[in-house]
């Protein structure tokens, strides 16, 4: 039930949810329009009306409507292949199955009991299970949905059948709490189970985006049309995604024969692999080996987990057959960390080429080595975006190894999901995008999951405090006095001066360096060649150190401006050091209390 108020009332002194009297109106106002308890009716009667009118979606009228809408944009229907009916309701038959696997890991110690069913059940048990995971999303954390009472004044909503509005308060009357949320036209008023179940957050916490307006109480058919929208966009996305991965099932590539000397080179590898190492092993080795289908696996692992390691074994698989693989990297930094390994991991197999392909070099480096590519002489080919070149062209492309998929824009996205209809493609990520983990969870990805730390790795100690200079010195000293490196990191550029002047008159006998993203791609190179082997101690960077950098002797961080970055950046971070037996510890320093939130502050101290 809503009750709709002409204007919003007084602004809420307290910062706290719940006020013991509920907004008053002035007299006047209450003269001219009275307060009236008003049913949604109409709102919902209009609602009810737009929708009827959507046919249920399935695969064959969805079809229609997406070449209805491609023509009436002028384009020509032949530009959306049609997907057949019959194909695709198997293939979501299999994709449901996959995801009631993945939704019962999940939440498997909170709601398996409840959600055990037998694969092969009947429709009616497949109607009585729908309805108990149906229970299930409404109680998990999982869902969406918001605790009204969770919200602070001015954080914008979502109500599931009129739009977007701004919350304002919770306030009694009656001996009963409503909720108040503010809309363009209007105040509506909502009892505070029943926020409960049409509200949802239009940001994340602690999110400070806007939407462009308000929705309109009184007018919802704006809102229905704009949902409605959103959801044949989505639908759209869907039946494109499924025809991608449709057409990869159609695909078919004669299986790669193993390589006498596999054997041999998992022998060279210098460490106990883990369980789960051994795990990803088998699982791709199986992919490569026995399925005609290309590949698409996601290995999901914690930093310094060894995904490299198991790329590896993939990559010697392919090229033991006659084909090239290309190793994708976000950064010039981590392409020329892979290319290092690499080389030395394929010295003992001369008829294995690795060279490395990127921005910072000269057209002519460029031209030779495209060269090679296209002419076969180079095998392992290890590069950032520019791999993603029209220039470039390959002799007999296999495998595509993408690291940090979560690091490149849309356009290389884009091209990344062109390769993925036609050849092998293995992810590597310790932090994957929600929409490639929820691939992964549903079945449209195969993952395996590495959670088994070598035997060697001491977990990181994290601290949280405020910035002072003391702390960080201290903490800097220390290491330096172990004979370790350390990594001062920042948000911006243009803080790094500062920084560095600090440290140099703090400490004027340490050596020191700065990398960044606007640095010449050489210069960093050579100050991290330096950094690495042991010549600077100190080095001065912005994040572009928090995907795949290894050196075992630094093993302290400092991270000023803390708040600034987000959580996956902090974790990746975070994993660039202790990763040799010695402990590593992980400094974070905040300069503002009142930006962290209940979560961080926990962890502060």
């Amino acid at each position: 039930m809503a009750t709709l108020i002409p204007r919003a009332p007084p602004p809420n002194p307290h910062r706290h949810f719940l006020l013991h009297r509920p907004p008053t109106l002035s007299p006047q106002l209450r003269l001219r329009l009275p307060v009236r308890r008003l049913r949604l009716a109409s709102p919902v009667a209009a609602i009810a009306t737009v929708t009827a009118a959507v046919p249920p979606d399935d695969i064959s009228q969805l079809n229609n409507r997406l070449r209805a809408l491609v023509r009436r944009r002028g384009v020509s229907s032949a530009a959306t292949s049609p997907m057949d009916p019959a194909q695709a309701d198997a293939y979501l038959h299999m994709i449901r199955e996959q995801q009631r696997l993945g939704l019962r890991q999940l939440r498997r110690h909170a709601a398996e009991p409840e959600y055990e069913r037998d694969v092969g059940s009947n429709a009616e048990d497949e109607e009585e299970g729908a309805g108990r995971r149906k229970g299930l999303a409404a109680r998990s954390s999982l869902g969406h949905r918001v605790d009204p009472r969770e919200l602070e004044p001015g954080e914008y909503v979502v109500h599931k059948k009129v739009g977007v509005g701004k919350f304002v308060c919770i306030s009694g009357e009656d001996g009963e709490d409503y909720v108040f949320i503010q809309y363009a036209d209007a105040m509506a008023k909502l009892a505070v189970d029943q926020a409960a179940r049409m509200l949802y957050r239009y940001n994340l916490p602690h999110e400070k985006k806007r939407p462009r307006n308000l929705s309109k109480l009184n007018d919802p058919s704006t809102w229905e049309k704009r949902r409605l929208k959103g959801k044949l966009a989505v639908q759209k996305m869907v039946v494109n995604l499924m025809e991608l991965y449709l057409q990869r099932m159609r695909q078919r590539r004669p299986p790669y024969r193993k390589p006498e000397a596999m054997d041999q080179f998992a022998s060279e590898f210098p460490y106990e692999p883990t369980p789960d190492q051994n795990q990803a092993f088998i699982d791709i080795e199986n992919d490569l080996t026995e399925r005609e289908t290309p590949m698409d696996r996601l290995i999901c692992g914690d930093v310094g987990f060894g995904k490299t390691e198991v790329a590896m074994r993939a990559i010697f698989i392919v090229v033991s057959t006659g084909y090239q693989a290309m190793v994708l990297a976000p950064t010039v930094i981590l392409a020329n960390q892979h290319y290092d390994v690499m080389s030395e991991r394929f010295s003992n197999y001369p008829d294995i080429k690795v060279a490395i392909f990127s921005g910072a070099q000269s057209k002519d480096e460029k031209d030779e080595l495209i060269t090679k590519i296209t002419n076969g002489h180079l095998q392992i080919i290890v590069g950032t975006h520019a791999l993603l070149t029209e220039r470039m062209a390959y002799n007999n492309l296999g495998l595509l190894v993408v690291d940090e998929e979560q690091k490149f824009g849309v356009q290389q996205k884009e091209k990344i999901a062109s390769f993925k209809a036609s050849i092998d493609v293995l992810t590597l990520s310790a932090t994957p995008i929600p929409r490639t983990l929820y691939l992964a969870l549903t079945g449209f990805r195969d993952a395996s999951l590495m959670s088994t730390p070598p035997p060697e790795r001491v977990a990181v100690k994290t601290y949280v405090s405020a910035f002072s200079r003391e702390s960080a010195l201290s903490a800097i000293k220390l290491e330096l006095k172990r004979g370790g490196q350390v990594f001062y990191v920042v948000p911006r550029i243009k803080a790094i001066d500062d920084v560095l002047q600090f440290l140099k008159d703090s400490l004027p006998d340490v050596p020191m360096a700065i990398a960044h993203g606007k640095k010449v791609s050489k210069n960093i190179q050579l100050a991290m060649e330096k950094f690495s082997c042991g010549e600077i101690k100190i080095l001065v960077c912005t994040h572009i150190i928090e995907s795949g950098i290894d050196i075992p002797n630094a093993n302290t961080m400092i991270v000023q401006y803390a708040e600034l970055f987000g959580l996956a950046q902090l974790y990746q971070l975070r994993g660039r050091v202790g990763r040799s037996g010695r402990e590593g510890f992980t400094y974070l320093f905040y300069t503002d209390k009142s930006l962290l939130s209940r979560i961080a502050m926990t962890w502060s101290y």
